[in-house]
C-alpha cells in the first residue's frame, strides 16, 4: 500500500511539472510574424466614385503560437507622428479582422472614414501607417507599412450661403483675393474671425469684392467706417484671435479679442471651471484633449463668460446661443460625447458660413 501511495504522489508531481513546463513554453517561447505585412496599392486618392470599390488590400502571414488555437488579428491605423514617443500607437484606430483571417480589403468608403478618423483632413493628402496585431495568449505585432491617402468629404449640407465681406490686412499681406471673410447671418450684420500674429501694424479693411477695385471700408474713427478708399484701415490693439462685426449700411464695426474653452458637466471642470482650448496658427483651429463624460453635456464659449457661446441646432450644426451681435437663441442643444473617455476636441471658426467642430 505504501508503495502504491508513493507511486501516486510521483505521478501527481510529474503531471504538475509537465503542466508547468507547458505553461512556460506557451508563454515564453518566441513568437513573431514569419514574413512582412504588405499592402497594395499604397496610394489611394479617394472620391465618391471609389466608395464601393476595393482601394487597398493588406496581407500578412499566420503567427504560429506554441499552443494550437485560434489567433485573432486586428489591423491598426494611425498617423506616423502618433507612433513615436513615450506612448506610441495609443491613438490608433483598430479594425478587427477576425480569427485566423490573413487579409483585409478596404473599399474606398471604409478607408476614407478611417483616414478622417485618424486625423487626415478631407481633401488633404497625408500618410497613414498600419500594423497587424495578432493575439492568442499575448500580443504580437507585424512590421509597419505606409499608405498615402487623400480622403474626401461631401460638400457641407449646412453651408448657408450668406453674403460675405473680405478682410484683407497687414496680417496677410493686404491681399483681398486670399483674405478671410465675415458673413451676414442676419441682414447687414457681418461677423467672423481673424488671427493677428505678433508684429506689423494690426491694420485691416473690409472689402465687398476680392480686389481693391470695388468698395472697401476704412476707419472713420470711434467705431465707424468710411467708404473712402483712401482712408486708413482699422487698427486692432495687438496680436490674438479676434471676432469682427461690422454693419456696412450703418457704417459701424467692433471687435472682441477671444480665447476659447469648453464647459459643462461632460468636461473635467463641470459647469464652474472652463477647460481651456489652445489655438494652432498652422491648422487655424482651437483644440483641447480632455477626459469627457457621456453622462453630461458641454458648450464652447469665449473668454470664460456667457457672452459669446455655441450650442448646436436641430441639424447638429454650431450656432450662437449668446452673441452681442444677435438676439439670444434659446432653442439650441448642448453638445455631447458618445462614451466616457478621453477626446481631442477641435473648434474651427475659419468659415463664417459654416463653423464646425470635431470630437475624436
Amino acid at each position: 500500500m505504501k508503495k502504491l501511495i508513493n507511486l501516486t504522489l510521483i505521478a501527481i508531481a510529474s503531471m504538475t511539472v509537465a503542466c508547468h513546463k507547458e505553461a512556460v513554453l506557451t508563454t515564453l517561447a518566441p513568437v513573431s510574424f514569419s514574413a512582412p505585412l504588405t499592402v497594395s496599392p499604397n496610394v489611394a486618392i479617394l472620391t465618391a466614385a471609389t466608395d464601393s470599390i476595393v482601394v487597398a488590400t493588406f496581407k500578412w502571414p499566420a503567427v504560429v503560437y506554441p499552443y494550437k488555437a485560434h489567433v485573432t488579428y486586428t489591423l491598426q491605423a494611425d498617423l506616423p507622428a502618433d507612433t513615436i514617443g513615450a506612448t506610441p500607437w495609443t491613438n490608433a484606430a483598430s479594425v478587427t479582422v477576425g480569427k485566423d483571417i490573413l487579409t483585409k480589403a478596404f473599399k474606398g468608403s471604409d478607408l476614407n472614414a478611417l483616414a478622417l478618423t485618424v486625423g487626415i483632413t478631407a481633401n488633404d493628402t497625408g500618410k497613414m501607417v498600419f500594423r497587424v496585431q495578432a493575439y492568442q495568449d499575448r500580443n504580437v505585432y507585424s512590421n509597419v507599412v505606409t499608405v498615402t491617402v487623400k480622403p474626401w468629404k461631401p460638400a457641407v449640407a449646412y453651408s448657408h450661403g450668406w453674403s460675405v465681406l473680405w478682410v484683407p490686412g497687414d496680417y496677410q499681406g493686404w491681399s483681398p483675393s486670399t483674405a478671410p471673410t465675415v458673413a451676414a447671418e442676419q441682414p447687414n450684420i457681418y461677423e467672423g474671425y481673424i488671427y493677428e500674429p505678433a508684429g506689423g501694424t494690426y491694420q485691416f479693411k473690409f472689402t465687398n469684392a476680392q480686389d481693391w477695385n470695388h468698395t472697401n471700408y476704412g476707419d472713420n474713427g470711434n467705431g465707424t467706417l468710411t467708404t473712402n478708399g483712401a482712408a486708413a484701415g482699422m487698427t486692432l490693439p495687438g496680436p490674438g484671435y479676434y471676432e469682427l462685426v461690422c454693419n456696412p449700411v450703418a457704417l459701424t464695426w467692433n471687435y472682441t479679442l477671444t480665447t476659447w474653452s469648453i464647459i459643462g458637466d461632460a468636461t473635467p471642470g463641470g459647469w464652474t471651471t472652463d477647460t481651456e482650448m489652445a489655438y494652432n496658427p498652422t491648422t487655424q483651429v482651437w483644440t483641447v484633449t480632455a477626459a469627457m463624460l457621456s453622462t453630461g453635456s458641454f458648450k464652447f464659449r469665449a473668454n470664460n463668460a456667457w457672452n459669446i457661446d455655441f450650442g448646436i441646432d436641430s441639424n447638429g450644426r454650431l450656432a450662437y446661443a449668446d452673441n452681442p451681435a444677435y438676439p439670444y437663441n434659446g432653442s439650441l442643444s448642448n453638445l455631447t460625447v458618445p462614451s466616457s473617455r478621453t477626446y481631442t476636441i477641435t473648434l474651427n471658426l475659419q468659415n463664417p458660413n459654416n463653423y464646425t467642430y470635431t470630437v475624436k
